[in-house]
């Protein structure tokens, strides 16, 4: 120790030294590495996370969005939302039973149900008519008519029919009773009903109610023409032959 000391008492040894040894041997032994200045760490400061880094950038791509959006609503940019598309109805059938003297289109043109589905008019006689009706199907109608020299085939299922013509008539091959009854077998609304209109093919029935009328109010509030109801032919012989 001795020895060491007069050495590096001795300028001229110490000065043949290396830069900075005197420096390295007078730092302390228990120190094994050097403390990092503010300086040093502030130009090297430590990497972020992964997860940290993605959240931010999600953070401000959120914030970014919002902010834009908010802008646009402000200088009225924002497209407004596109309205709903209508939904299209189809129009109600309506089969009106008439001769073609009376167009009855014209008088249901325009007009709408409940002021939103169109009407369209389906017209034929009844001698132009054939149907079948199901019982959980409704009524399928087939119909065959002149049209300005042309004939016109169509199917289809009403929705409602207005009868306007006599069901039945004595004239030969003018009985159409079973239409009605397909009709009411179908289930298909009638503007006049089809009761009336099947009681209607009988005038002895209509009569029969007319009485009924004429015995409740009185002769004087309702007065009926007297007739005399014969079931056939025969009988009504037999009773003039009597008088």
């Amino acid at each position: 120790m001795n020895f060491l000391r007069r050495r590096l008492s001795d300028s001229s040894f110490v000065a043949n030294l290396p830069n900075g040894y005197m420096m390295d041997l007078q730092r302390p032994s228990s120190c094994t590495s050097s403390p990092v200045s503010p300086a040093m760490e502030r130009r090297h400061p430590q990497p972020l996370s992964a997860s940290s880094s993605s959240s931010g950038s999600s953070l401000f791509s959120s914030l970014s969005s919002a902010m834009k959006q908010t802008t646009q609503a402000a200088s009225g940019m924002m497209e407004p939302p596109a309205p709903p598309t209508p939904i299209i109805q189809k129009p109600k059938i309506l089969l009106v039973v008439d001769d073609a003297h009376t167009d009855w289109a014209k008088y249901f043109c325009g007009k709408k149900v409940n002021g939103e589905i169109e009407i369209r008019v389906e017209q034929a006689e009844f001698s132009e008519l054939n149907l079948a009706s199901y019982v959980t199907g409704g009524c399928m109608v087939d119909m065959q008519v002149m049209r300005n020299g042309t004939k016109v085939v169509r199917s289809f299922k009403p929705d409602f029919v207005l009868v306007r013509q006599h069901a039945y008539s004595m004239t030969l091959a003018e009985d159409y009773r079973s239409l009605v009854i397909g009709l009411q077998y179908g289930g298909l609304p009638s503007v006049n009903s089809l009761y009336s209109i099947y009681n209607f093919c009988s005038k002895p029935w209509v009569f029969s109610q007319l009485i009924k009328i004429f015995n409740s109010l009185g002769p004087e509030k309702f007065p009926l023409v007297e007739q005399t109801f014969f079931p056939n032919h025969k009988q009504m012989v037999s009773t003039i032959g009597l008088l």
